[in-house]
C-alpha cells in the first residue's frame, strides 16, 4: 500500500469521525449550561456574588496593609489573607463563599425537574432515543460546570486583583492552598445543588421544592447551632462530672453535633486550609501543647487534618445524588 493510499484512508477515517454525531449526554450537558448561562437567575446570583467578593477583597486589601505596616514585611502567608482578613466592615470572602454558595446550588437546581414536568418537555426529551439515567446525569452535571466556572473565575480574580494591589506573589504553597480551597467549596455547593434537584424530584411544584431547600439551608445556617449549644449548655448543667472533665466533654459534644452540619463542615475545613496556624480542630490537652512548636503545617499535613471534613461533604453529596438518580428513575413521567 503506498503512502498515498494511507493519507486518503486516514483522511476518510477523520471526516467520517468528524461527520458522527455528538454523544446524546453531552448534547444534553450542552443543553443545560446553554439554559443556566441564559438564565435571569444565574445573571442575578452572579452579580451578587461578584459585588461581595469585591467587597470582601477591599476589607481584605485595608486589613493586610495594616498588618504589613505593624509587623513589617515579613508577615507570612500574605496572599491567604486575601480570603480570610477583613476589617470588621464587611465578612471576609471564605464567609461570603459559605453563606452564600448554597444559594447557587438551590438556584439552579430546584426546578431541574419539575419545570421540565410541567412544561411537558421531559416526555418529549425521554421519547427521543435517550437513556434516562443520561438525562438527570446531565443535569447535575451542566450544573456543576457552571458552579465550578464561576467559583474559579472568581478565585482567580480575587488573586489577580490582589496581585496588582499588594505587589507580592503568592508561594507555591499558598497558590495550592487557594486551589484546594476553590475545590472543596465546589464540593460544598455541589451538595446543595444535589440537595435541590431531589427535591425537584419529590415535589411537583417549583416553588416548594425551593422553600424545602431555602429551609434546610436556613436550619443549619441559623437554627442548628443555637440548638447545638443549647444542648452543650444542658449538659453542663447538670454538674455530674469533675468540672475540668465536664468541660472537655461538653466541647466534643459540641463538635461532634455541629460536624453534622455541612456548613460547619466547610468552615472548618477552608480555615484549616486557609489559615496554615490552625494545627488541630479538637481541644487539646496539656501533654499534647507540651513540646510543640508554634509553626504553621504544610499543606500535607493540613489536608490530613481536614481530610474527615472533606470525605464527609463528599459522602452526604454523593448520598444525595443517589435518591435523586433512584427516585428519578422509578418516576412514572407519563402520570405527569
Amino acid at each position: 500500500m503506498s503512502w498515498r493510499q494511507v493519507n486518503e484512508d486516514q483522511a476518510k477515517h477523520q471526516e467520517t469521525k468528524a461527520q458522527e454525531p455528538p454523544h446524546p449526554f453531552w448534547v444534553l450537558v450542552q443543553k443545560e449550561v446553554t439554559d443556566h448561562m441564559r438564565s435571569w437567575r444565574y445573571l442575578i446570583l452572579l452579580a451578587i456574588l461578584v459585588l461581595t467578593c469585591m467587597g470582601s477583597l477591599y476589607t481584605a486589601l485595608m486589613s493586610i496593609r495594616d498588618a504589613v505596616s505593624q509587623e513589617g514585611p515579613e508577615v507570612g502567608f500574605v496572599f491567604l489573607k486575601l480570603f480570610t482578613a477583613s476589617d470588621g466592615s464587611l465578612p471576609p470572602f471564605i464567609t461570603f463563599v459559605g453563606f452564600l454558595g448554597p444559594l447557587l446550588g438551590i438556584t439552579l437546581g430546584f426546578d431541574a425537574v419539575n419545570s421540565e414536568l410541567n412544561k411537558r418537555t421531559l416526555i418529549r426529551v425521554l421519547s427521543q432515543p435517550v437513556p434516562r439515567d443520561y438525562v438527570i446525569n446531565a443535569k447535575f452535571v451542566g450544573a456543576l460546570i457552571m458552579i465550578a466556572l464561576l467559583f474559579f473565575a472568581l478565585g482567580f480574580l480575587v488573586m489577580g486583583l490582589g496581585l496588582m494591589m499588594i505587589g507580592i506573589p503568592p508561594t507555591p504553597e499558598e497558590f495550592l492552598r487557594i486551589l484546594a480551597f476553590l475545590v472543596l467549596s465546589v464540593v460544598y455547593v455541589a451538595f446543595w445543588l444535589n440537595l435541590s434537584i431531589l427535591f425537584s424530584i419529590r415535589f411537583r411544584q417549583a416553588a416548594t421544592s425551593a422553600l424545602a431547600s431555602i429551609a434546610v439551608w436556613l436550619f443549619f445556617s441559623v437554627f442548628y447551632q443555637l440548638i447545638v449549644n443549647m444542648i452543650g449548655l444542658a449538659r453542663a448543667n447538670t454538674g455530674l462530672a469533675p468540672e475540668a472533665s465536664a468541660s472537655v466533654e461538653q466541647i466534643q459534644l459540641v463538635q461532634a453535633l455541629l460536624r453534622l452540619s455541612p456548613n460547619h463542615l466547610f468552615s472548618e475545613a477552608t480555615m484549616t486550609l486557609l489559615v496554615p496556624s490552625i494545627r488541630s480542630l479538637g481541644p487539646l490537652t496539656m501533654e499534647q501543647v507540651y513540646g510543640a512548636l508554634p509553626t504553621p503545617l504544610p499543606l500535607g499535613q493540613s489536608l490530613l487534618l481536614v481530610w474527615p471534613q472533606v470525605t464527609a461533604l463528599v459522602a452526604v453529596s454523593m448520598l444525595c445524588f443517589a435518591f435523586s438518580y433512584v427516585s428519578f428513575m422509578r418516576q412514572d413521567i407519563r402520570a405527569r
